[in-house]
């Protein structure tokens, strides 16, 4: 099998997390005899100093040239202030390839629950799947514009009747793969695009008769994640509240640091990648977790290559790691062995 995939490494810690997954891709392509090419190209941060723009011409057509993209983060207080932002090179990136579907599984390792702020009882089993509309709602609204000298501000929330039916048929797809239940978190009380939304849902759940389906305001959604999160399956929503919710998931595990997510468009072309930040405060210190980027190159391996048990031996080896008491500095462990960013890259390499 040959492939090429586009690296961006961005900034803060993404340059070393996208290192560890160079590595594990190298040992991929030993072990099954594949041909997995790569090339590093700018985004974010780094890409502003270099050309002024947080997404180059250059990097857009590397990755049209690409099997998949592999992204480490953006992002950092150098360039908070600024109006040219390392995000938006992120958001470019995600409309420009139509990656309107974003998968975040999140999966509590057995090794992990003393990790998670939350009592073990609660977190024990947790095994659920947000997924989360990507090119819509409020992060592509109309531009957004202050008015009054500054005094009043406007953010517009838009969506189409197909960008809600395509992601909400993402969710039932999944479900049927997973537990067959189906969660759809909305503000139906409140927002006129809530109640399309779960109009739509309705619509679409007559197509899936073996799914049980669940409407939830994403208030109630927010706790309920938090006091019983194995009550979820399949959660689907929009932008905002998924972007939301899956940060707030990353408790159960006990650390943003293990959680990778894919972003797809409807030929399976995706970008993959951790679902923290960029981390800047840590940056070149060795400390970063790579987990979350390691488990997204599994994801890519699944969901663009069809690589199911090469991704599965990337789980079991990052389960084994973990159950032999391995971790980095961001897991809580009162006996584990706390790794650098490579040492823990080299050890769940050595399990493969």
């Amino acid at each position: 099998m040959k492939k090429h995939i586009t690296l961006l490494p961005g900034d803060g810690i993404g340059p070393e997390i996208v290192a560890a997954a160079k590595k594990v891709l190298d040992v991929i392509n030993e072990r099954y005899d594949y041909e997995f090419t790569s090339e590093e190209q700018d985004i974010g941060g780094i890409a502003i100093d270099k050309t002024g723009n947080p997404l180059p011409e250059e990097t857009i057509k590397a990755c049209e040239n690409s099997d998949a993209i592999l992204l480490g983060a953006v992002g950092g207080p150098k360039w908070a202030n600024q109006s040219v932002r390392p995000e938006q090179g992120l958001l470019k990136i995600r409309k420009h390839f139509n990656l309107f579907a974003n998968l975040r599984p999140v999966t509590i390792f057995d090794a992990l629950e003393s990790s998670s702020p939350l009592k073990k009882e609660i977190v024990q089993g947790s095994d659920l799947m947000i997924v989360r509309e990507l090119t819509g709602g409020l992060y592509f609204g109309q531009p957004s514009e202050r008015r009054d000298n500054g005094k009043s501000v406007i953010d517009s929330l838009t969506y189409t009747r197909d960008e809600i039916e395509r992601i909400v048929k993402i969710g039932f797809d999944t479900a049927m793969l997973r537990d067959k239940h189906l969660t759809s978190v909305d503000k139906a009380n409140v927002l006129e695009s809530s109640r399309m939304w779960r109009e739509i849902v309705d619509e679409i759940g007559k197509e899936y008769p073996e799914v049980t389906v669940s409407h939830v305001l994403v208030d109630a959604a927010a706790m309920k994640l938090i006091t019983n999160p194995k009550s979820f399956d399949v959660i689907v929503t929009e932008n905002l509240f998924g972007d939301i919710l899956s940060d707030e998931a990353s408790v159960i595990t006990g650390s943003l640091g293990v959680l990778p997510s894919a972003s797809l468009n409807q030929d399976n072309f995706g970008l993959y990648e951790p679902i923290h930040g960029s981390a800047p405060d840590i940056a070149g210190l060795g400390k970063a977790n790579p987990i979350g980027m390691i488990l997204s190159v599994g994801m890519m391996l699944k969901y663009s290559f069809n690589l199911e048990s090469e991704a599965a031996k990337i789980e079991e080896a990052v389960n084994k790691v973990l159950n032999d008491g391995y971790v980095t500095a961001d897991l809580m462990s009162d006996d584990g062995q706390v790794l650098s960013t490579m040492e823990m890259t080299d050890k769940i390499i050595s399990y493969l």
